[in-house]
């Protein structure tokens, strides 16, 4: 082969190693190929990649190759490379110019070394122990600084002992050597500063949604910690339905790592709308619960009532009996109230019967008239069926999903996060057409959006951080979503998934308490198909 067909062929690989470094995403895959690439240009035997640390101050091995010898370290091996890191200065800060690839750094220049052994100005003691232990010649170098699109020096190149693509001699590196690796280089060096610089784009885009998610789980209490575990769970049944066997429903989903991340950030911001919801509303722990807790307002007026009774006693409307037994009842109803006030998963029919009798009660007020002793607001406050919520107040925690789409859908998202606003903002909706906000059915919705659904659900049947109820067990949580699977709530095969691969189990040992974790029997659990 010709010189000329030889360097033609040679740049054709080097356009070709363009096209695979501006795809990379994968930072340690992509040393792993800027030194493959830099050594199979030259016919190198050995090469290794140096980076500059944050402080621009030492040069660390980020990745290592020498094929006679079979060392391969750092990149995507997945090995340390156990070297010290090359000191651009000594300790009085003087430049280290004896080190060759410290004296590129320092000053952008390729060295292009035909026999180490012979050369001088270069202190190549370090290489010399370690073709000694090693039985190796180092012979010729060729060490080429690496240029981002600013001029910034990011790291260095070194290739070893280039091979005579006929003999398998080792020879010096030729100029077209120098030039092609001089040309890769930089190519190398900007795919790697773009690379790192989306990176930190990623890192800040997710401190932001970390700061909303703060924020959001900072207002109340008792839903702290329900925005990073809803991701958690949506990843853990994520990779549970692309691992489904042959003749499952979803057999054949699989999801690239791009559709992967897009559904994290689609999970991290499922709540986002709730930054508008009311603290009051967020923060509602009792069901008199405004500003403050209104059930002591009521022990005032109870003890109003017990007053009374003393003094219709020493008026002689009543006897003793009568007045210790109608105390009694009163301290009684307070109880009740107390407990009625707490909320609970469901309200009996007769507990809201006594409710109203006691709102009958009449009772002197602050303006010394006669009225009733709890208001409308405040019956219907005590007799909320479920929780500590009333319909108005639920509605505005509900509103929030409305919030959450119309803040995503207002986002110039990039094209491999496009479907965010969809998966995040499915989350309330039913199988059956009968969820919120947009009523949407099963073929509707994303296998995605329906997987944030079953997430949503179980992290809050099994929080333990709910005001009016304690977290449940794993059989319990799971009885539940038995029950609203056969109710047409969530994904069916979705569901059987959660169950079969343990998916529940897997998050129990990372978020729940001992006790929450019992012994499941999943022949029991409502609906599912194993």
């Amino acid at each position: 082969m010709t010189r000329t067909n030889d360097l033609l062929q040679r740049l054709d690989e080097l356009n070709v190693i363009g096209v695979a470094l501006s795809s990379e995403r994968d930072i340690n895959s992509l040393l792993e190929i800027i030194l493959v690439a830099a050594k199979r240009i030259t016919n190198a035997d050995a090469g290794t990649l140096y980076l500059l640390d944050e402080e621009r101050q030492a040069l660390r091995f980020e990745i290592m190759r020498t094929d006679t010898l079979g060392i391969a370290m750092g990149g995507a091996t997945g090995q340390p490379i156990a070297f010290d890191p090359i000191r651009l200065h000594d300790g009085a800060g003087k430049p280290n110019h004896a080190m060759v690839v410290a004296h590129a750094a320092l000053t952008g220049e390729t060295v292009n070394i035909p026999d180490a052994y012979a050369a001088e100005g270069y202190d190549f003691s370090g290489t010399k122990g370690f073709d000694a232990r090693m039985g190796y010649r180092s012979t010729s170098f060729l060490t080429v600084p690496m240029r981002d699109h600013e001029g910034e020096i990011i790291g260095v190149l070194q290739l070893i002992n280039a091979l005579d693509r006929k003999s398998g001699a080792i020879v010096p590196f030729t100029r077209d050597d120098v030039h092609l690796t001089e040309s890769l280089s930089s190519q190398a060096a900007i795919a790697l500063t773009n690379r790192r610089l989306v990176q930190q784009l990623e890192e800040l885009f997710e401190s932001l949604i970390s700061l909303i998610n703060t924020a959001i789980d900072d207002k109340s209490p008792y839903t702290g910690g329900h925005c990073e575990r809803v991701p958690v769970l949506t990843m853990l049944l994520a990779d549970a339905a692309s691992a489904a066997p042959k003749g499952s429903p979803l057999c054949g989903f699989a999801m690239t790592d791009k559709e992967k991340y897009e559904l994290k950030i689609a999970a991290l911001l499922h709540d986002c709308g709730k930054i508008t919801t009311p603290v009051h509303v967020v923060d509602k722990s009792t069901k008199l619960q405004t500003l403050f807790d209104r059930i002591h307002l009521l022990d005032t007026r109870f003890e109003i009532l017990k007053r009374d009774t003393e003094i219709a006693m020493l008026k002689g409307e009543m006897s003793a009996n009568e007045c210790a037994a109608r105390i009694r009842q009163l301290d009684d109803d307070r109880e009740f109230l107390r407990r009625c006030n707490e909320g609970s998963e469901k309200m009996e029919e007769a507990d809201q019967v006594r409710v109203r009798s006691i709102a009958a009660y009449q009772w002197r007020n602050e303006a010394g008239e006669q009225s009733d002793f709890l208001s409308a607001n405040e019956t219907g406050n005590l007799n909320i069926q479920f929780g500590t919520l009333t319909v108005d107040e639920r509605q505005i925690i509900n509103h929030h999903i409305d919030v959450t789409i119309k803040m995503l859908e207002s986002l110039p998202w990039p094209k491999h996060l496009k479907n965010v606003p969809e998966f995040a903002g499915g989350h309330h909706e039913r199988m059956d057409g009968n969820g919120y906000p947009r009523g949407l059915k099963r073929e509707q919705m994303s296998l995605q959006a329906r997987m944030m659904g079953i997430a949503d659900i179980f992290e809050a049947l099994t929080a333990k951080d709910r005001p009016y109820k304690k977290g449940k067990t794993l059989t319990e949580s799971l009885d539940i979503l038995g029950r609203f699977k056969l109710g047409g709530h969530i994904d069916p095969d979705l569901f059987d998934v959660f169950v079969r691969e343990k998916v529940y189990l897997t998050y129990a040992q990372q978020f729940l308490d001992p006790e929450q974790i019992d012994a499941v029997d999943e022949s029991r659990i409502p609906g599912y198909q194993p």
